[in-house]
């Protein structure tokens, strides 16, 4: 099956920036989303900007450090729409700061969403894929694991441990199932909202002057997915042309 029309995509961290921007492209193309996010007002509203032009959505409150969310999230796009095509694993926190700052809290909260809230989602997704004969999986880690920074250390690993578990999975996952990293480099989103104060500044700073729209990712994980069956798109770079 290719093209985009009628397939069922769920998205984590759909509420803002480039999974709120899939969920609007992906639907404009015909597909029918299913959003996450720990934002449930957020989630409704964009529901019903997606339902007010014609297109498909549901939704859930979910949070990908909960197993059981994930699992509930893809009964839902099976109990509503009978199948599930895509899972676009797409939630993840940047807490950055120097390691000697030990912020240890930090730590374990990007690795709990970055990298443990990808493996639930495959957990609750595989199995889905496994039955159906098809599926693809669309995880979004960072340009920040390709060029290694100060303060990014550890966001950086759990993005790089995204990038080996997702090359993993595709050897693994036979002629049927398709998986597709993406890595975005400075995207215009809400990322910066959950730093410290002094981190938060500076990157702003660098949205502000080299920061490319959410919907060149959506445009990027697009074309991963209406790609023909037998073609598995499976790594994809896109950041801005002043980004080093």
């Amino acid at each position: 099956m290719e093209g985009i029309e009628g397939k069922v995509v769920v998205i984590t961290g759909a509420s803002s920036g480039i999974g709120e921007a899939t969920a609007l492209l992906l639907a404009e193309r015909g597909a029918k989303v299913v959003l996450g996010a720990r934002r449930p007002d957020r989630l409704a509203a964009l529901a019903t900007r997606i339902e007010q032009v014609g297109g498909q959505a549901a939704y859930a409150r979910t949070d990908v450090k909960r197993r059981q969310d994930l699992s509930d999230l893809v009964d839902l796009a099976r109990d509503r729409y009978g199948k599930v095509d895509v899972l676009v694993n797409n939630a993840g926190v940047g807490l950055i700061s120097p390691i000697d700052e030990l912020r240890v809290e930090d730590w374990e909260e990007m690795i709990d969403v970055n990298l443990k809230g990808v493996l639930y989602g495959i957990a609750a997704a595989l199995p889905v894929f496994r039955e159906q004969g098809f599926g693809h999986f669309v995880n979004t880690v960072s340009t920040a694991g390709l060029r290694i920074v100060p303060l990014q250390a550890v966001y950086a690993a759990t993005k790089n441990a995204v990038r080996t578990l997702s090359e993993g999975l595709r050897q693994e996952a036979g002629d049927s199932l398709r998986v597709t990293v993406v890595s975005p480099g400075m995207t215009r989103t809400e990322f910066a909202d959950s730093m410290a104060p002094e981190m938060k500044a500076q990157v702003l700073d660098r949205m502000e002057k080299t920061a490319i729209p959410p919907d060149a990712i959506a445009r990027a994980i697009a074309f991963a997915i209406e790609q023909p069956a037998g073609v598995d798109v499976g790594d994809i770079v896109v950041r801005p042309t002043a980004q080093n």
